[in-house]
C-alpha cells in the first residue's frame, strides 16, 4: 500500500491536531508537511506493529519533539513571539488532552502516542483540566443559526464557568455584537442563517479584533486540506463536552490578553484563529 493510501484519510484530523498543539495554521501545517516530506525521503518511518493512525500521530510527536520548528510560510522569517514562547517552555503534556477529548484516542493509545503509561497521561488530562478550570474563563460569542444548537454551546460553556456575551444568527450581527462585546473567543458555525458566511465573519472579527475563532462542522475534513486559509481550532458536530472544553482551553492557551497575566504564555500578539 503507497503512503498516500496508508496515511491519506488521515491528514486533515492531523493538521487539526497539530493546528491546536501549536496555536496556529501555518504553524501546524508546516510540521505536518515537513513530517510527510521525511518520510517521502524515507529518514522516518511508520511503525508497522500499530494501526496506521496511531503510527501517524505517535510519529507526528516523535518528529515534532525532536524537530526546529519548520519554515511556516513562504516570506515567514521567524516564529512568532508565543510561538518563540513556547519553545522555551518544558513540555506540559496539553497533548494528553487533545489526543483524548478532541482526537477521540482512548487512553491507552494516547499513552502509546506519547511513550507515556496510561496513569501518566490519566494524570495529565487531570492537571490540564484543573489548569483550564483555574486560569482559562472567558466571555464568549456564539454564532450559530440553529437555536436549539446556540442554546446547547450556551448552557455548556456556561457550565464550563465561561460567560456567554451574545448569539449571533448572520455575519452582520456577528461582526456588530463582537465589536460591542469585545469577547475573548468566538465559537462559530460555518453557514449562517441568511446565506452569509460563518468564515467570512470569522475573518472579519479576527481583523478588527485579534481574538481566536473555534469553528464547529459537521464536515471538518471540507476545512482541513492545508491548500487555503483554514481554521486553527475546530470541532466536529455533534460536539462533545470534553472536546469543547479542551478546545477553548487550548485555544486561550495560546491567545489570552494579558488581562489574566497569571497564565505564563499569555501574548497580546494573538495569532490569527484563521490561518495566523
Amino acid at each position: 500500500m503507497t503512503m498516500t493510501a496508508t496515511v491519506g484519510p488521515y491528514l486533515p484530523y492531523l493538521r487539526r491536531y497539530a493546528r491546536s498543539l501549536t496555536g496556529s495554521q501555518a504553524s501546524g501545517d508546516g510540521y505536518v508537511r515537513a513530517l510527510l516530506e521525511s518520510m517521502l525521503e524515507g529518514n522516518v518511518t511508520l511503525r508497522p506493529d500499530l494501526p496506521p493512525r496511531m503510527a501517524l500521530y505517535r510519529l507526528f510527536h516523535e518528529f515534532w519533539s525532536a524537530s526546529t520548528p519548520p519554515s511556516l510560510t513562504p516570506g515567514a522569517d521567524s516564529l512568532s513571539p508565543v510561538e518563540q514562547r513556547l519553545q522555551a517552555l518544558q513540555p506540559t503534556k496539553r497533548e494528553a488532552l487533545l489526543l483524548t477529548a478532541v482526537e477521540g484516542f482512548f487512553v491507552h493509545e494516547a499513552a502509546l502516542i506519547l511513550e507515556m503509561r496510561p496513569d501518566e497521561v490519566e494524570d495529565a488530562i487531570a492537571a490540564t483540566l484543573r489548569s483550564i478550570d483555574r486560569d482559562l474563563s472567558s466571555r464568549i460569542l456564539i454564532t450559530e443559526d440553529e437555536m436549539i444548537i446556540a442554546i446547547d454551546l450556551e448552557n455548556l460553556v456556561t457550565e464550563l464557568g465561561h460567560e456567554v456575551v451574545g448569539i449571533a444568527t448572520t455575519r452582520d450581527e456577528a461582526v456588530r455584537l463582537a465589536k460591542e462585546q469585545e469577547p475573548d473567543l468566538v465559537l462559530a458555525d460555518i453557514q449562517l442563517a441568511d446565506g452569509s458566511s460563518g468564515v467570512d465573519a470569522a475573518a472579519d472579527i479576527v481583523e478588527s479584533l485579534g481574538i481566536p475563532v473555534i469553528f464547529i462542522t459537521a464536515f471538518p475534513e471540507c476545512l482541513l486540506t492545508g491548500k487555503r486559509l483554514e481554521p486553527t481550532y475546530l470541532i466536529s458536530k455533534p460536539f462533545l463536552r470534553d472536546t469543547v472544553k479542551a478546545t477553548i482551553g487550548q485555544a486561550l492557551f495560546f491567545h489570552k490578553s494579558s488581562v489574566r497575566p497569571r497564565i505564563n504564555i499569555a501574548d497580546n500578539a494573538a495569532v490569527s484563529a484563521v490561518g495566523a
